[in-house]
């Protein structure tokens, strides 16, 4: 006769992120999350809240949103609607907050991750992909494009039918 069955506990981890111009950053801090927990829930920053960066998108929350959901490494996407992590950990009570290690040490974190601690919630701080970045990108596609979509088609002439 079988005895009872024991279920290991799941370990649930949350990252999240604008995720703008998703990069192969994004893919790896992403996969290195999922490889240290069970279940990874993934924040996408809803497109009003991204202003605290003083810039703005150039993808749209809904897209970015499916772009997330649809990576082997996501369990769950969800809109991120607050940039307080103690209160997405309210939420959803996550074990282990993973971040990227540009924000180790700074004093935006630090109040997180004492609030975090005390939950009992693990801070790991991830690798940030060295040589590329949102930030990059989109200063060199301002360098090199000639102009936006739209502002070519508005100065294109129409064919004759």
């Amino acid at each position: 006769m079988a005895g009872p069955v024991i279920r290991k506990r799941q370990i649930v981890g949350y990252a999240s992120g604008v995720f703008d111009l998703f990069h192969v950053g994004h893919l790896r801090i992403l996969q290195r999350a999922k490889s240290l927990c069970d279940r990874l829930i993934v924040g996408v920053t809803v497109d009003e809240l991204v202003g605290y960066k003083n810039r703005k998108v150039v993808v749209p929350f809904e897209q970015r949103l499916e772009i997330v959901s649809g990576l082997r490494a996501v369990d769950l996407a969800i809109p991120q609607d607050d940039l307080d992590k103690f209160v997405m950990w309210k939420k959803l009570k996550f074990d282990v907050l993973f971040i990227g290690d540009e924000w180790f040490e700074t004093d935006r974190f630090r109040g997180f991750e004492r609030k975090l601690k005390s939950a009992g919630v693990k801070v790991v701080y991830l690798p940030y992909t060295a040589a590329i970045s949102t930030t990059d990108l989109k200063a060199k596609l301002g360098k090199t494009a000639p102009g936006s979509l739209s502002q070519r088609r508005a100065g294109r002439k129409k064919r004759k039918t």
